[in-house]
């Protein structure tokens, strides 16, 4: 079976029509369905034969694949396909033959750039290809990466990833809390952002009509596919667009502020070692306490951290994000009377 770029990309388009409770796939809508992708891709393509789509079907089906369990269920003369379980996706299985032949061939294509200026993310991505590799030959973990592998709605990911890479529009069942009614919101996804162990969503909401909005996918309930045409409406550097915050919380027309932090005791030397933000810069007052200024936005997170070293640490600029962290710390208190 081939694993060129192709195939990956036939299998899970595949996993998207088997898993549509809402459309019966007969083998040419597969076909169709894969071609359609294809070309938006590659123009050039020369289309898919009914005997292609047969063999990705078995290989999804076998022991190197993804071991699907997959019904066929005839219509007079015709067959559609669809899982057995209309939650299962090939997004939510362990890594398989193909795809550790793909990750390996990429590990060993990025670590020729290790040590690279522009190329510093490669030296914590490599370690975590190649312990995903390790672990299905060896069995035995030998790093451990910083995740939350029981985030609510993890399982989401990967329908995310493939709608903003396809420019697919989605609706949504959001449920912001617990106590809260689920509502559907319409989305052109454009990025995704992990803060904190906790993924968010970046994209544009047509009724809102803003660029930016963004969801915390642990609150998604359910996610479907719509037939709307995708609007690229932003010139947001998603690069750049996070630069001047901490976290994803970034209010409209907010200025950034110049922010002076005094720490206290160890956690002077623990901010020297690992910087709150990239604009930091520091400087010792004296052997106990640090200064610490930084140009930011003031938003939620960056108040949450700064409530995090609360013991060790004060305000001094601007004055507003004082009377914040001292209002916070007044209510903590009153837990404590």
């Amino acid at each position: 079976m081939a694993t060129n770029k192709n195939a990956l990309i036939r299998y899970k388009v595949l996993d998207n029509c088997f898993r549509n409770p809402g459309k019966r796939y007969f083998i040419d809508d597969l076909i169709e369905a894969c071609e359609k992708v294809l070309l938006e891709i590659d123009p050039d393509s020369n289309g898919i034969s009914r005997r292609q789509i047969l063999d990705d079907i078995s290989f999804m089906e076998s022991k190197d694949g993804w071991k699907i369990d997959l019904t066929r269920n005839r219509e007079g003369r015709k067959v559609f396909y669809r899982y057995s379980d209309p939650v299962f996706s090939i997004n939510n299985m362990p890594l398989n033959e193909v795809e550790i032949n793909q990750l390996q061939s990429a590990a060993d294509i990025l670590s020729q750039f290790k040590g690279m200026p522009q190329f510093e993310w490669v030296n914590e991505l490599v370690p975590k290809l190649k312990q995903g590799m390790a672990i299905k030959e060896a069995g035995e973990t030998i790093i451990e990466f910083d995740n939350n592998q029981y985030l609510k709605g993890i399982e989401h990911l990967g329908t995310l990833h493939n709608a903003i890479f396809y420019k697919k529009v989605l609706s949504i069942n959001y449920k912001p809390f617990e106590n809260d009614d689920p509502f559907e919101i319409v989305i052109h996804p454009y990025f995704l952002k992990q803060y904190n162990n906790r993924w968010f969503l970046f994209g544009y909401n047509p009724k809102k009509e803003k660029p930016d909005w963004n969801l915390a996918i642990d609150r998604i309930v359910s996610i479907r596919e719509i037939k709307e045409k995708y609007h690229r409406n932003t010139e947001i550097d998603w690069k750049d667009y996070f630069e001047d915050i901490i976290g994803v919380t970034k209010a409209e027309d907010a200025k950034i502020e110049s922010i002076v932090l005094h720490f206290t005791g160890r956690t002077g030397n623990y901010m020297e070692t690992k910087p709150l933000h990239g604009s930091q810069k520091s400087t010792w007052l004296n052997k106990h306490t640090l200064e610490v200024h930084l140009q930011l936005i003031v938003n939620y997170e960056l108040e949450r951290l700064i409530l995090s070293y609360a013991d060790s640490v004060s305000v001094i600029q601007p004055i507003s994000l004082a009377n914040v962290i001292k209002s916070r710390l007044h209510e903590a208190l009153k837990h404590y009377q």
